[in-house]
Formats: structure tokens, C-alpha cells, sequence
């Protein structure tokens, strides 16, 4: 099923990953002490700037900003759209 969401000029969809169930030394983290994630998959694209080209596609895992993005559900799923400016990284 594909997504009907098309984001405007320089803003970006992202799915964010899954928030880490355990530690390392494998501790079992309540859903009350679990971080939000920084980082996730590109799902949609905008079309970019007149004077700037989008840098990310979809696909792309980015690492972005701690409060980065409005939150959005859509069919039952989470996602973030946010301007590519708040994209720190790509992985």
C-alpha cells in the first residue's frame, strides 16, 4: 500500500526507528523511561526549494534533531515530517 502523504518544498516524512527494548548488558527498559528515537527511514519527499535540491531520498536513514519534526499518526503508524534543515545526518 503506498503512502498519500506528499510533503511540500523542503520537508521530509520520516518513519522513526523503533525505541530500544533493552541494554546492553540486557536490561529490560520500561515504556515510562524509553527515549524517543533520533533516527529513522526517509519515507516521502518534497519537491525542494527553487534556489536548493533535496540532499535525501527516500530510503535514506537520517539522524535528526532530539525535538526535530511534528509528530504524526497515519493508518495506525507513526511518523514526522520536518524540514531537511533539521536532518543532522545520513546514514
Amino acid at each position: 500500500m503506498a503512502l498519500n502523504i506528499k510533503p511540500l518544498t523542503d520537508r521530509v516524512l520520516v518513519e522513526p526507528a523503533a525505541a530500544e527494548a533493552t541494554t546492553a548488558a540486557g536490561i529490560i527498559i520500561p515504556d515510562t523511561a524509553k527515549e524517543k528515537p533520533q533516527r529513522g527511514t526517509v519515507v516521502a519527499v518534497g519537491n525542494g526549494k527553487k534556489d536548493h535540491a533535496m540532499t535525501v531520498k527516500v530510503g535514506d536513514i537520517v539522524l535528526y534533531g532530539k525535538y526535530a519534526g511534528t509528530e504524526l499518526k497515519y493508518d495506525g503508524k507513526d511518523y514526522l515530517i520536518m524540514r531537511e534543515d533539521d536532518i543532522l545526518a545520513i546514514i
